[in-house]
């Protein structure tokens, strides 16, 4: 019986994952498709990056003061407070923005998109869709595709700029240190290589939170409990994607930038 279990579970893992992997191709294929729902796509991109805002502007302001209070503790053991605005400029831009802003966004956004798709799943509105020939994936899913990918380019801007902000806040008004010295020392250590690390990887964390909750939400089944059920699950497997995948993002620029 155990292995009947174990068994069974494989199946469905590796069938979520083919299913998975055709609904994110043919979300990228209907791109070049006509016709093309501009129109959702300005919808979405409203309601993901302007709704998004307040909750990423207070994440990334209070990372980059909590960053600055942390790190100016320790390096003050060694004499090198003055580096305070090098670390949070680096850390935000490199690696807490992108991340804590998808983090942000998946709670918000993937749920959504999860809660929409399945409670239209479970009232049938999808298949009227298919009944009245139009494609649920080129209407529903790509649209949120393209918005979730742009907004999360410009929202990871956003955070990177409030955080850096928010460790200059706590730097100068906490800590006592030369405003000036803290932008000199964030602005010159910054290289285009890191610039480059910081605004690719929300592009593929912006695929894997729109690509996810969409997918949790078109397979929905069982009801109001289903669509619980589909909410929970998209922003679990969402959250720990974007991390498995920093990391491989982060080995493999490191490994082409060298730093």
């Amino acid at each position: 019986m155990p292995f009947t279990t174990i068994d069974a579970a494989a199946k469905r893992g590796v069938t979520s994952v083919q299913e998975y992997s055709l609904l994110s191709a043919r979300a990228l294929g209907n791109l070049f498709r006509r016709p093309f729902y501009g129109a959702d796509i300005i919808t979405q991109a409203d309601m993901i990056g302007v709704g998004s805002l307040p909750i990423v502007i207070l994440t990334g302001f209070f990372t980059g003061g909590v960053l600055a209070l942390q790190s100016a503790s320790t390096l003050a053991q060694f004499g090198a407070a003055a580096v305070t605005g090098q670390l949070v400029s680096m850390s935000m831009i490199k690696e807490l923005g992108p991340v804590l802003t998808s983090l942000m966004v998946s709670g918000r956004n993937a749920s959504g998109m999860a809660s929409e798709l399945g409670s239209m799943m479970v009232t049938e509105q999808i298949d009227a869709m298919r009944a009245l020939g139009t494609d649920p994936l080129k209407k529903l899913v790509m649209p949120r595709l393209v918005a979730t990918i742009i907004m999360m380019f410009f929202l990871t801007i956003l955070s990177d700029t409030v955080g850096i902000l928010g460790g200059a806040a706590c730097a100068v008004f906490l800590l006592g240190q030369d405003s000036s010295q803290y932008f000199h020392t964030a602005y010159q250590t910054i290289h285009y290589a890191d610039i480059i690390q910081g605004l690719v990887k929300p592009v593929f964390f912006g695929f894997i939170i729109s690509t996810i909750g969409c997918y949790y939400g078109m397979n929905t089944r069982g009801g109001t409990q289903g669509v619980g059920r589909s909410t929970t699950q998209a922003v679990v497997v969402s959250s720990v994607m974007i991390i498995a995948s920093d990391f491989v993002l982060s080995r493999f620029m490191i490994g082409i930038f060298g730093r």
